[in-house]
């Protein structure tokens, strides 16, 4: 299964969901990629620690997804599978494509040599070697997020209880939709994670039942607030690895399964 995680709302929690659904799919056995299209890297940092973050007087971690877009631009006459840009992580079955902040400066270099098809073929090509692929994308609705929603088959869409998060989500399923009638046909939305949920406050509580009123796809469990999440941050280390009993680790866990079953 090929999953994107998508928001073009920043701040939302999109490279820890990423993260944590995918080391609990490894965790469970399953052979895992995560694929980081944010130019921040923050997923690629979360896997692989410091060796993920660049600095101007540190070799930069190759090979990278920046490598494997950059490769098409040139005239070699022949490109480096997109297998060959894949690194383990220290966690069993969970392997990482990590990102490159190059990605904002060939952005509009791939765009006008129409290459948004380029990922979508290429992960086609990995479908057999892992169980699940999840991909990080970044804040915005530009040519990486695009090619993600190409390259998919589920995106799911983090919410974070906010006000402007809500209206900002209708353009969102709204360009998920028109991906999917123009390039995707196989590309739905699974559905609406809702991070960050505190029970207690109204004003969340009002906004989930709103959402659901309204018929969308919002998937239980509700991802809880927690102090713990920043440190699995600050640790490097998935919530499955860092705290497995932890309340927040176990409703990762059960969404992971309400996701496995939906896809069964």
């Amino acid at each position: 299964m090929r999953r994107v995680v998508f928001n073009q709302k920043g701040g939302v929690g999109k490279s820890s969901i990423t993260v944590n659904l995918a080391a609990i799919s490894a965790a469970q056995g399953r052979r895992t990629l995560v694929l980081d299209l944010d130019p921040q890297c923050n997923a690629s940092q979360y896997l692989l620690g410091d060796a993920a973050i660049f600095e101007r007087d540190k070799p930069e971690l190759t090979p990278n997804i920046g490598q494997f877009f950059a490769q098409s631009l040139t005239f070699k006459s022949k490109e480096k599978p997109l297998s060959e840009f894949v690194h383990p992580t220290p966690f069993s079955h969970l392997f990482v494509i990590p990102s490159n902040p190059e990605l904002r400066e060939i952005e509009h270099l791939l765009e006008s040599k129409h290459k948004i098809y380029k990922l979508s073929a290429a992960l086609q090509q990995l479908t057999h070697s892992y169980d699940e692929i999840f991909i990080d994308t970044p804040p915005a609705f530009n040519f990486y997020t695009l090619s993600a929603l190409i390259a998919a088959e589920r995106c799911l869409i983090p919410f974070d209880c906010d006000a402007f998060s809500r209206r900002a989500l209708y353009t969102l399923m709204e360009n998920v939709h028109e991906t999917c009638s123009d390039h995707n046909k196989d590309l739905s939305i699974e559905g609406i994670i809702i991070n960050q949920f505190q029970p207690r406050a109204s004003l969340p509580v009002k906004l989930v039942n709103e959402l659901r009123a309204e018929g969308l796809p919002v998937l239980d469990p509700a991802l809880s607030s927690s102090v713990v999440m920043k440190e699995s941050h600050q640790l490097c280390m998935p919530l499955i690895h860092h705290a497995p009993k932890h309340k927040l680790t176990q409703e990762f866990v059960a969404l992971f399964a309400t996701l496995s079953g939906a896809a069964a």
